[in-house]
């Protein structure tokens, strides 16, 4: 027993260290950028200016004092439990926006100054009025473009803000999408796949929404759904209105699910029964398997790893579930994992498809250059990815974590139509 107390401790303690060192890199990423807007402004507006813009930053920057004392304490990822603080989360986001602005309008300065120096064969030296006219129309330059970048920043804030709840808050967006396998049986020609993940009943997930999500995906016409996890967040208390809203949830094949990370915060125990109650066949380090047309179909569930770390390919995890999973040449195989890492175990021991979800696409997404700070946690962040024969597809949730946020990441529902047939036909 003491063994067990001591590990199960060890575990505890490096579930939170990593779960505060994320928290740091959150908190960091998006609170920079607000201090050097903060520190460049300070230098070049007038002092009266300065005390307003010292109190808007003071404001504009409390919620980041809940986060770092729920982060030092080890609960960070209980902040979902102050729903309002999405616009402030946005604001800081638009600091890159405004630096970015800054560092564009030094950046044509320079380019101008280089040109004019190149071109400039002979330079009139100015006279005293001159050079004063000169340093004044500076100086109106100057904060002709610090007004209008402020107005530019703060108009861009409110609307990314109104965005990024809004696209939280709607109804996922539906991702229809074949996928193709040359070893695919015959019987199993056609199959249609709903794939859930990420659902986090919570402050941000009400009953009357989660039936919505059921009604939706009921709609679609799935032979089977599978979850990958995350179906709770934090609290035990939402698990009735999981477990109400997803009893109604059916497909002909059934509904097929594995814990995600925040299950296991909540109590996987609790989440476990929750997700029986509403009719669900769990998998942890197993498998499942259904017939459809002569043809079977092994869906291989692996728990969420203990002792996490980026792109964990969670190798005893799959190899413990292929111990009691049919040959290949028995069953088609697909794995259900809820972090994506788990695709470099699969795709070594021949697994051909791969289900995860876990990162929500970062919730933040810049489509210009193609970034989201789910990157920092892994390469699979969302969508479709090949490795020699084997695929993986990442969902990007339903849910939120932490802020009912989503910047150019909507919350996604995807149908998979498994084909017969040569990759790329």
């Amino acid at each position: 027993m003491t063994g067990k107390a001591t590990a199960s401790a060890g575990n505890h303690a490096n579930n939170q260290g990593v779960r505060g060192s994320m928290g740091l890199i959150y908190l960091l990423l998006f609170a920079s950028p607000q201090l050097l807007v903060y520190l460049y402004l300070r230098e070049r507006l007038p002092v009266t200016a300065r005390r307003w813009l010292a109190l808007v930053f003071v404001l504009f920057n409390i919620p980041w004092g809940i986060v770092a004392v729920r982060m030092f304490s080890g609960s960070l990822w209980g902040m979902s439990r102050v729903p309002y603080i999405a616009p402030f989360i946005a604001w800081q986001f638009l600091g890159w926006v405004f630096c970015g602005l800054v560092c564009v309008y030094l950046l044509g300065k320079a380019m101008v100054w280089v040109v004019r120096r190149a071109s400039s064969v002979v330079r009139e030296i100015p006279g005293p009025d001159d050079a004063r006219r000169t340093t004044n129309d500076s100086r109106l330059s100057r904060r002709e473009f610090l007004a209008r970048a402020t107005y530019t920043y703060g108009a861009v804030g409110v609307g990314i803000s109104a965005y990024g709840i809004w696209n939280a808050e709607r109804l996922p967006t539906i991702t229809q999408r074949p996928l193709v396998f040359p070893d695919l049986p015959a019987g199993l020609d056609g199959l249609r796949v709903a794939h859930l993940s990420d659902v986090h009943a919570g402050v941000h997930m009400s009953e009357d929404k989660m039936r919505e999500i059921v009604r939706q995906t009921n709609a679609l016409g799935a032979d089977l759904i599978v979850q990958t996890g995350d179906m709770i967040d934090i609290s035990q208390s939402f698990i009735p209105d999981y477990v109400r809203a997803f009893r109604d949830l059916r497909a002909p094949l059934g509904v097929v699910t594995v814990l995600g990370n925040h299950d296991r915060y909540t109590g996987e125990d609790a989440v476990i029964r929750g997700v029986k109650d509403a009719g669900q066949v769990f998998v942890k380090n197993g498998v499942h398997v259904i017939e459809r047309g002569g043809a079977a179909l092994a869906l291989i569930g692996i728990d969420d790893p203990r002792n996490w770390r980026a792109d964990d390919p969670q190798h005893d995890d799959v190899e413990q579930a292929l111990r009691v999973t049919p040959p290949a040449k028995d069953a088609f195989r697909i794995l259900l994992a809820h972090r994506p890492g788990a695709f470099d175990g699969a795709a070594p021991r021949g697994i051909p498809l791969t289900l995860a979800g876990h990162i929500h696409g970062g919730q933040f997404y810049l489509p210009v250059i193609g970034w989201s700070p789910g990157r920092l946690i892994t390469k699979y962040v969302m969508g479709h990815f090949t490795h020699g024969s084997s695929q993986l597809y990442v969902s990007r949730g339903i849910g939120v974590v932490g802020v009912p946020l989503r910047v150019f990441v909507p919350p996604e529902i995807a149908v998979f139509e498994l084909r017969r047939g040569q990759s790329g036909a």
